[in-house]
């Protein structure tokens, strides 16, 4: 479940629309989640424990569709694949040979992914604060309102009207993030995109 926490929250991101004036990360964000209704993507991530020690980075591909389509697929340096149809969330661990099942809104419930994948509005599940630009980018850090959530904070830059980085604190104290790339806005993606059906020999465990 904490993997696919950190997996999860940040499958959807993607290219924002031009903005004509100088706009906050909130503003940007919004703008991006009425007016993107799907998107393609490339990402980095590492997680750095409470010792300060960083996990090795794993690189990938993502897309979406709202609401609530999307794909997280981690290529290196293992494969792993988070897969949702809009009504079921798929974790396919080939190493393990086990897909997990989850419905949606037991998987994402509250988390950023529920903001990032959908259709809703951040303050209705967040309390939203803005923080110092740095290095150019705008920073907006949102703490979920209930206690369940399975993280702390996640912090979200945006650039050039770009979300380009996201960093999460878990609950465990571990920061993961995520490095976003190579975007493109509202393409017209295969219906199978997000279609998901286990290999055969496969283990499936439903939650």
């Amino acid at each position: 479940m904490k993997t696919f926490r950190r997996l999860a929250v940040v499958a959807a991101l993607s290219l924002a629309p031009a903005l004509t004036f100088a706009a906050s990360a909130q503003e940007q964000l919004k703008a991006f989640v009425a007016t993107v209704s799907a998107a393609t993507g490339s990402f980095s991530q590492y997680t750095v424990n409470t010792q300060g020690r960083t996990q090795p980075a794993q690189t990938g591909v993502f897309s979406f569709q709202r609401p609530g389509k999307f794909k997280w697929a981690v290529q290196k340096p293992y494969e792993q694949q988070v897969i949702s149809d809009g009504r079921t969330v798929y974790q396919f661990d080939p190493d393990l040979a086990q897909v997990t099942e989850r419905k949606v809104d037991a998987a994402i419930g509250t988390s950023p992914a529920a903001i990032l994948f959908g259709s809703g509005s951040l303050e209705q599940s967040f309390d939203v604060t803005a923080l110092p630009s740095k290095d150019g980018v705008e920073w907006l850090r949102a703490k979920p309102r209930t206690a369940d959530a399975g993280f702390s904070r996640v912090d979200i830059g945006m650039k050039d009207n770009l979300p380009v980085r996201v960093e999460l604190l878990d609950s465990f104290g571990q920061t993961t993030r995520v490095d976003l790339s190579s975007i493109a806005a509202n393409p017209s993606l295969p219906a199978k995109e997000f279609q998901f059906v286990a290999p055969k020999g496969v283990d499936v465990v439903k939650m």
